[in-house]
Formats: structure tokens, C-alpha cells, sequence
């Protein structure tokens, strides 16, 4: 009898079947333990913010927040998204380092607990945005430290960054308090890199970032009532590494935690989280339409693809590594040759696996990639030969919930307009 991938008693090929392919496909079980099981041994001072910029889809950031998590955004559709999904304001926070104009005044007018500000011009603007309102703006300053994250897939902090503020400017800027009198400056953030897989890196990093608030806090004579830990928690991917024990890491982390609440009981402490949350949930689901040998290799050619899933291609790594990936209709048999998968894109690059173990692969055949609920769309170049986005399924205590239709081709054609040469149209003019 053939194997075939689950998610809670569903067949893959039943939600192939009724959704199409490609698709992401979501598990709510795995949210749910993945949030819980850090939840649960964390110190309780420590709140759990859901960075959006994973997995922007309001029903996973709904679920999240159904569990406990806040929401960290970056964008003005990811703060919409955040307070439709029932996220309270004052359990958001804003970052990123070219926030508009627009997006200052909706964090304002939201109310939400606090706008992480990235630069000094940036603080400017949010006290101008303030003063208009009638209102004190919430603020915490994004700090680049001088230290830097070590065992780090991606730094964040410590270089020459357009994140945050020097380390330096700061303790060299002791008036911001005076200078800006409609901001509220609350709180420090500091993100020092992201994919970290060792326990002892994260327990220093929050160590000395604690350490820096205080000390910042009493430079500026600001009141520290947020600290924003940043976070980094890595998933493994790839082979030789192995995913964080959240015991092990809780176990460190615990103690600099109580620590710090000791000395500063009114502080609230924040510690964003995306990857680590939603990457197990997810399978990128792809039907195979064609195999073929070129040159001695095999060639299995999907309907998806990277331009639904590029970070499975490496952006941001230095070597090419493959995402797990499995025949999800036959998991029984064995991965006895190696095949390159790839996808519909009139490019080379749109191979979304080189040499994967993998049985023989036939037409009709269901290719799955693993653990792929993080920066899957949304980091992705989905209006690549006007594909269009994928659909996505959240698969919820045994029901399964269409939770983002597959894009149509008149999705992707209403907001184009063809141009007419016997039209004059002075609204279209550009002054």
C-alpha cells in the first residue's frame, strides 16, 4: 500500500485535488505546538511577537494571536492586516528602516504600543506627525550596536547598516528627550541577526541587548518601558544542522530574563518571532507536468516554482542547498536517484532543487517542499510571466480552510489599463 503525506488525516492528494497545484498548505497542529512549545518554558515576562513579514496571511497571524502571539509589522497593508486579525493595537509594534509617510500616521492613528524608529530624521517626522495630532507619539529607537551576532545566517546589527542608530550617535545625542517634545521615547530595539541554531548565541545576544538598554536608558534620561529583544531563532533546513532546543534555550534564557525584571519590574519585554514559528507549519505542493534526461540528468518539471518559493533556491546563502523535499504521493519508496526539480519559468534559475534523492519521478506525481510556511509568497517574484500567486490552505483541527485564493488571470489584468492613443484624458497628465 502506498504512503502518502497527511496534514491531520488529510491526504495530499485530496487537497491537490480540490485546490489545485501548486499550492502552500498550512497546519495548525504544528502552529500551534511550534508557539506553545517556546511559549510554555519561556519566562512569562517575555512576550511573543509574530513578525508578519514571515507569513503575511491574516488567517495564520489570526491563529497565531488566537494562541497568545502579538504582531511586529513593517508595511502598511501588514498593520491592516495585524488589527484585522484581531490584534489589539497596543499588542503591535512597527518597525523597518523607510517607513512613508502614510505609515507613521496610520501607527499614530491606531494607537498601536509603539513605533520603532530607525534614524534621527526619521524621530523628526513622527514628532511633526505627533504635534499635528494633538498626541505623544510612542517610540523606540532601533539601535545598531557595536557588537556583532555571531553563528548568524544573516546579520542584522553590529556593520554598517540601514538599520537602526549607531551605538555610538546615540550616547553622543543625550538631548533627544528635549529636542523632540511630542515623542514619547519609551523603549530600545535591537535585532541582531536572523537563522541563529545555537541556544548560547541567543541567551549572549539578549544578555548584552538588555545590558545596552539600561545603559542607553540612562544616557538619555529615557524611561525604559519596552525592550525589544529582537530575536533570530533559526530553523534548520539543511543537512549538518539541527533545530534549537527550546528547553536548553529557555534554560539560559530564563535567568537574564528574571534578572532584568528584577531591576526593571515595569519593563515589557518583546521578543519578535517569524521563521521559528510558521516554517515547520508549511508544504509547498507541486504537481509534476513533465520528466525528461538532458545530458545524463534528470529533469522533473513542475507547475511551481521560485517564483512562489525563492528562498528554497538559497537567496541570501553563499552555496545552493536544497530544501527537504519529498514525492509526497509515495513516501514509502525509496529515494534511489537524484533528480533536479524545476519550474514553468522561461529561466535556468527557476530550479527549486539540484540533484535531489528522490524515487523515480512520473508525470502526476505530487512534489512537497518542507517546511516552507516562512517566505514563501511573500519573498517571492510571483508576477514572473504573470503566474500570479499560488493557492493557500490552512488545514485546522481536521477542516481545511481556503485562506488565500490561487491569483486568476483577471486578478492579475484589472489594475493594468490599455492604453488608448484617441483618448485625452487631463487627469492623466502628470503635473
Amino acid at each position: 500500500m502506498t504512503v502518502e503525506f497527511q496534514v491531520q488525516g488529510v491526504p495530499v492528494s485530496e487537497l491537490a485535488r480540490r485546490y489545485g497545484t501548486p499550492l502552500f498548505v498550512y497546519d495548525g497542529t504544528a502552529l500551534r505546538d511550534r508557539f506553545h512549545g517556546l511559549r510554555d518554558r519561556l519566562h512569562p515576562a517575555m512576550e511573543i511577537f509574530y513578525s508578519l513579514k514571515a507569513n503575511p496571511n491574516i488567517s495564520i497571524c489570526a491563529l497565531l494571536h488566537s494562541f497568545g502571539a502579538r504582531a511586529e509589522v513593517s508595511s502598511l497593508v501588514e498593520l491592516a492586516t495585524a488589527l484585522r486579525a484581531g490584534v489589539p493595537p497596543q499588542q503591535v509594534i512597527f518597525l523597518g528602516p523607510g517607513k512613508s509617510r502614510q505609515e507613521l500616521a496610520a501607527c499614530l492613528d491606531s494607537g498601536i504600543h509603539a513605533v520603532v524608529c530607525e534614524s534621527i530624521p526619521e524621530v523628526a517626522l513622527v514628532d511633526e506627525l505627533a504635534r499635528e495630532r494633538g498626541v505623544k507619539a510612542p517610540v523606540a529607537l532601533r539601535v545598531n550596536p557595536r557588537f556583532a551576532v555571531k553563528r548568524s545566517g544573516l546579520a542584522m546589527g553590529g556593520k554598517p547598516r540601514q538599520f537602526g542608530i549607531d551605538e555610538e550617535e546615540l550616547f553622543a545625542t543625550t538631548d533627544l528627550v528635549k529636542r523632540f517634545p511630542d515623542v514619547d521615547l519609551m523603549g530600545v530595539h535591537v535585532y541582531m541577526g536572523t537563522r541563529i541554531l545555537h541556544e548560547a548565541v541567543i541567551v549572549e545576544n539578549t544578555t548584552r541587548i538588555l545590558d545596552l538598554a539600561e545603559r542607553l536608558s540612562a544616557a538619555l534620561n529615557l524611561e525604559l518601558r519596552m525592550v525589544d529583544v529582537g530575536g533570530g531563532l533559526g530553523v534548520s533546513y539543511f543537512d549538518g544542522e539541527s533545530d534549537l532546543d527550546a528547553q536548553v534555550l529557555t534554560d539560559g534564557l530564563n535567568p537574564v530574563i528574571e534578572d532584568f525584571t528584577a531591576r526593571h519590574p515595569g519593563t515589557r519585554l518583546i521578543m519578535e518571532l517569524g521563521r521559528y514559528l510558521t516554517a515547520e507549519a508549511g508544504t509547498y505542493v507541486m504537481g509534476v507536468r513533465y520528466t525528461k534526461t538532458s545530458m545524463g540528468e534528470r529533469f522533473a518539471v513542475a507547475d511551481g516554482g521560485t517564483h512562489h518559493h525563492m528562498a528554497a533556491v538559497g537567496i541570501g546563502s553563499f552555496v545552493k542547498r536544497n530544501f527537504p523535499m519529498a514525492v509526497l504521493n509515495r513516501l514509502d519508496e525509496p529515494a534511489t536517484e537524484e533528480w533536479n526539480v524545476t519550474g514553468p519559468l522561461c529561466t535556468p534559475g527557476d530550479t527549486i532543487g539540484k540533484k535531489v534523492p528522490l524515487p523515480p519521478v512520473r508525470p502526476g506525481d505530487l512534489i512537497g517542499v518542507h517546511r516552507s510556511g516562512a517566505y514563501g509568497p511573500t519573498a517571492s517574484p510571483g508576477l514572473f510571466l504573470s503566474h500570479g500567486y499560488p493557492a493557500e490552505v490552512l488545514v485546522h483541527e481536521g477542516r481545511c480552510h481556503l485562506v488565500r485564493e490561487r491569483d486568476s488571470p483577471e486578478d492579475l489584468l484589472q489594475r493594468q489599463r490599455l492604453y488608448d492613443p484617441t483618448a485625452h484624458d487631463a487627469a492623466d497628465v502628470p503635473h
